[in-house]
Formats: C-alpha cells, structure tokens, sequence
C-alpha cells in the first residue's frame, strides 16, 4: 500500500498562525502536526508517501520534510493549484496510486492507535473503501456516517441535523474505484470536490464501505483549541529526557523533556508534562506549567505559562501569566509593568509586543 498526506488548504480557522505557512507544519510537543501522519504510516510499514501541497507555503512543507530520508520514507510531492476539496486532492494520485490499495490523511489529524491492524484488515477485505469513525460532541463539524445494523447507510458532509454522532475521521483506506467517481463528482456549495460526496456515490452505487470505531484518542486539530488539547494528550505519554543543563536551585517534577544546550537556571521552577527544545534559556523566577512545550532557541525570563506552546526562537520576559495561549515563531513579548493578570494570545510569526 502506499501513503497519500494532504498538506494543503488555507487555515483560516488558525489564523493569524497560518498567515505565513501551512497548518500542518505547526508544532504539537514541538514536532509538526503532518510529522504525525508520516510516522504513523512508517510505523505500519508504508514507506511510499505522496504530500499534496499548494500555494505558498509548498515550498516550506519541501523544506522541512526534503525527500523524506531522513524520515525513513520516500516521499513523493503532490501540487494542488488551489483548495479544491479532499476528493479533487485524491483524485491528483492516480498515476502515484496505480492500481494499489492506499491510504490518505488529513495532515492535520492526529491519531494515537496504531494504525497497522486497520491496513492488514483492509489489505485482506474486498471492501471499497474503510473509514474510521469516532464519536464526538459536535457533529455539525464533522462529515457524519450514518450506521444502522453494523452498516453505513449514508455519509454526509456537515449535516445541520446529524443522524449520529459518528465523525468520519480525516483517514480513509481505499481503493482506485475512488478515482472514477472523482471524475463524476460535481462541486459543492463551498465550490470543492468533497471526499464524503464520493463516498456516498460508492455506497448508491453499491460498493461495499466498511468502519471501524476509534476509541483511542483522535484529533481534528482544526482550531487553536484542538491544537492545545493535543499538546497536552502528547506531552502526557512521552518518556522524560534530560539532555540540558540544570543549575542548583531548580524546582522540576513531572514529566519534563529537555533537549540538548538548554539551560535551567536557579530559581526556574518546571512543572511537566512539559517540552523544551534545543539552546533554550529559562531564566530564574520563570514558571513553566504543565501542557507547555517550548520551541528550540527560546528565551523565558521571569514568566508564568501553563497550557500553551511557544515556537522558536521566542523571547518572552515578563511577569504576566500566559494561559492557553500559541505564540508562533520568532515572537517577543515585553512586559514593563507589575500585573499579575492573566493573558491569552495567539501571536503569529514575528509578531512583537511591549506591555
């Protein structure tokens, strides 16, 4: 079987983070949210990747993932004009498909499991497609299967009535019949081909769709709230590490990940789960809370941050409290006023802010 990644679409949901590249490249416990997918199907044995990106931020996707050596996968790259719907992105693959069995993810889903045991069911099944499903709070969102009986009777995309709560996770197994009801399907209201519109066209046309129901954890990270919960799901099961430099006086407990060239200076007090990359520099009196991960080449003096994440090559010195809050690449943020308050922000690249 081969990978396909999408890699494309706008973000408009995450602005202003993904005013100056792509969503998936945003970090979740300092890795991209996309670096998940590609690990997930190396884990299961798919080596060959296509990554469909598009617009501007194609050529940091290229930059980062290269031609996926050192990932352990080959990766193939994919260019969609513009966001034309899931289903116009699949359609893109047929000559890197073939006649093969495959798999496509959403490179902004994250996905616990392993996801081994679903392609060797899918592998031995005369079924179309396999979808996997999950239950969530608001299907409204979501692309809703309808199952009666153990069978999908119906996929819709969206629905303002949801018949179950059962979302069509941003991972589907499947097979070149896709291919051909691509080429059938017409646009919808949002002027994009829709994967769930394919899908429904394969079940009227009698093509047999199976599922399976994810317990595990799964996240759509569509939101800056997505994102932060998944940070916080992650930091929780990684095995601590401890590669930097502690002075005396440090307060640390929990699970803490500290990366190579990365000082904790006396007075600093870390309370995990928390990750901090590579030639950081906590200075005394900073607190960093639980759910935080701390990009490489970032400097904290006096803070307090729980609940967030802080890219590279931030400077942060101030003593305000920073909840649930994303601060993206090369931010600074300057406090010169006592305030105890707490404050949320959502800071896109290179942003500045003296208080």
């Amino acid at each position: 079987m081969k990978g396909i990644i999408l890699h494309g679409g706008h973000g408009t949901r995450l602005r202003p983070l993904t005013h100056t590249g792509p969503k998936q490249l945003l970090p979740i416990a300092n890795k991209p949210m996309s670096q998940y997918c590609v690990e997930s199907l190396k884990e299961a044995g798919i080596t060959e990747i296509a990554l469909i990106v598009g617009g501007a931020g194609a050529s940091k996707v290229q930059e980062y993932y290269g031609n996926g050596e050192k990932f352990g996968v080959k990766l193939t790259y994919i260019f969609q004009d513009q966001p034309r719907g899931i289903a116009h992105a699949v359609g893109l693959c047929n000559d890197f498909v073939r006649d093969e069995k495959f798999i496509v993810f959403l490179g902004d889903n994250i996905l616990k499991k392993n996801i081994r045991d679903y392609i060797i069911d899918f592998e031995k099944s005369d079924s179309s497609a396999t979808l996997l499903l999950c239950d969530v709070d608001n299907p409204t969102r979501f692309g809703i299967a309808d199952v009666k009986d153990g069978k999908i009777v119906k996929i819709m995309e969206k629905p303002k009535n949801p018949p179950s709560n059962l979302a069509v996770t941003g991972i589907y197994f499947l097979t070149p019949s896709i291919f051909d009801v691509i080429t059938r399907l017409k646009p919808s209201w949002r002027d994009e081909l829709e994967i769930t519109d394919a899908l429904e066209m394969l079940l009227e046309e009698h093509h047999k769709i199976t599922y399976h129901k994810v317990t595990d954890y799964w996240k759509d990270t569509g939101t800056p709230e997505d994102i932060i919960h998944a940070n916080e799901v992650i930091l929780k099961d990684m095995k601590p590490y401890f590669h930097g430099k502690k002075e005396e006086g440090t307060v640390m407990s929990g699970n803490i990940m500290i990366d190579e060239n990365t000082v904790i200076s006396t007075g600093a007090k870390i309370v995990g789960p928390v990750i901090i990359g590579k030639n950081c520099t906590i200075g005394s009196d900073s607190y960093i809370g639980p759910n935080t991960s701390i990009g490489d080449n970032s400097k904290l003096s006096k803070c307090d941050i729980e609940d967030s994440i802080i890219m590279s090559n931030c400077t942060i010195d101030c003593n305000i409290k920073i909840r649930k809050s994303i601060i993206s690449h090369n931010s600074e943020i300057v406090y010169k006023r006592e305030n105890s308050d707490n404050k949320i922000f959502l800071l896109g690249e290179g942003s500045k802010i003296s208080l």
